[in-house]
């Protein structure tokens, strides 16, 4: 039997016929309605079936008896396996329809959590976990594909910021389901259960309502619909590139793309270095009880829902599309906050909350706008191998938070650490302020 490459399985929709012009700007406009919500539901969807594991955590201690280290690696399996997977399937998804890759993603990231509770010891675990990370990176790219189809580019910044509240939502949502399924339910087995029931149930909302491009639906391109056409290094805009073409062409030659990976790399260490250790640091420097502690450091994650939606609309708005300046602003504040968060003397407790949202209001910005920015430098049938070489490098970074800072606190003082994660938040503005004028250049 002939093998069917897999790009050809998912295969991007053909254009079709285009709709009489009285119909082309309501048919959009319920068109760009439908598609952002189906992306957003698609994206969040994704957590509930990744973050699931943290409230599992204490019972696969207690009742499974792995160690503390032994969930720890399998955290780390989905961390590396996600940036690796993120930056693969996003050359896939480049080629691909995201109707069908998206939904794709969130069944089998379903159906591992579904085999996830009967498997009898951590090696099937980490091998299991690990594919649910690849499984995970088939959920960022083809969004990115759909956003730059749907929305132009001088609107990009503004769109995508409120297209990464799904991050949030998902995040906030995860705990919710897993904790309630445990209590509902009476085992520890249904944070996995419910979870990818719902996650599966996600994937067929996406298969109905998610399409490819506009021009699949009878209507004109997103860049003839708002005449809005930004520099592109292809002739024809709309022709699908090979995998060869978008990797060695439009990514790994683009020198402005290397840098915000790299920078994107010490954004996290920031990120999840102050998130990450916050509760401990708050328990074990500042005398805050627990719950003291939890309620500050979801304060830093509420924070960045403003953040990021301020930051895209600046990025839109007061730079006229160019994400840099805003980034570089922003990772300047954020050292600052830091350092006031590191010295603030103990017992005060609303200097220390204030600090903390600062970090989280600023932080998200530069997070999510690196991967717009990476939309923005290449032609848009290449925006999920940009998107996903950044993702990457911002993984390696997350690692980097988990083990180097704690390693760090642990052999020479929370001193110490913080320098570290003041020092990559200095790295990262450096790097970032050689792109400040980039989206003006960014096809040379």
């Amino acid at each position: 039997m002939r093998q069917i490459p897999f790009s050809q399985i998912f295969k991007p929709a053909p254009h079709i016929e285009r709709l009489p012009a009285d119909r082309i700007d309501p048919e959009y406009k319920r068109y760009r309605a439908q598609i952002m919500s189906t992306i957003f539901v698609g994206y969040a969807g994704y957590y509930l079936v990744r973050a699931n594991i943290n409230v599992a955590k204490p019972y696969l201690i207690s009742d499974l008896g792995l160690s503390k280290g032994d969930v720890g690696l399998l955290a780390s399996a989905l961390t590396i396996a996600y940036g690796i997977s993120k930056f693969l399937m996003g050359n896939l998804s480049d080629r691909s329809n995201p109707r069908y890759f998206l939904a794709t993603g969130l069944i089998l990231s379903g159906l591992v959590n579904l085999v996830f509770g009967f498997l009898p010891g951590l090696f099937l675990m980490v091998i299991f976990w690990s594919l649910n990370g690849w499984f995970q990176g088939m959920g960022w790219p083809p969004c990115g594909r759909t956003m730059v189809h749907w929305f132009s580019d001088k609107e990009r910044g503004t769109k995508m910021a409120v297209w990464n509240l799904a991050h949030n939502v998902g995040g906030m949502l995860a705990p919710v389901v897993a904790s309630y399924s445990i209590i509902l339910i009476g085992s520890w087995k249904s944070a996995f259960y419910v979870p990818a029931l719902l996650s599966i149930i996600t994937g067929i909302i996406v298969l109905i309502f998610l399409r490819d491009t506009p021009q699949s639906v009878g209507l004109p391109s997103i860049e003839e619909y708002k005449n809005d056409y930004p520099t592109t290094a292809v002739e024809d805009r709309e022709r699908e590139l090979s995998g060869s073409e978008i990797l060695f062409k439009y990514v790994l030659n683009n020198k402005f793309l290397w840098i915000y990976a790299a920078a994107n790399v010490f954004v996290y260490i920031v990120r999840y270095g102050v998130v990450n250790w916050a509760p401990t640091y708050l328990t074990e420097v500042k005398g805050y009880s627990i719950t003291n502690s939890a309620w500050q450091s979801s304060l830093y994650e509420l924070a960045g829902i403003p953040g990021m939606l301020f930051s895209g609309w600046a990025s839109d708005k007061i730079f006229h599309g160019r994400r840099s300046p805003v980034m570089v602003i922003s990772m300047t504040l954020v050292a600052a906050a830091v350092i006031v968060y590191w010295q603030n003397p103990k017992g005060h407790y609303l200097v220390d909350s204030i600090a903390l949202i600062a970090i989280g209001f600023l932080i998200y910005g530069p997070v999510m706008l690196i991967g717009v920015a990476a939309c923005d430098l290449v032609p848009k049938k290449a925006v999920g191998t940009a998107a996903g070489l950044t993702g990457l490098f911002g993984y390696l970074g997350a690692t980097a938070a988990e083990v180097g800072i704690g390693f760090t606190v642990q052999n020479f003082g929370w001193n110490m650490g913080f320098i570290v994660i003041i020092a990559a938040g200095l790295i990262a503005t450096l790097l970032l302020a050689l792109t400040w004028n980039v989206h003006d250049r960014r096809k040379e």
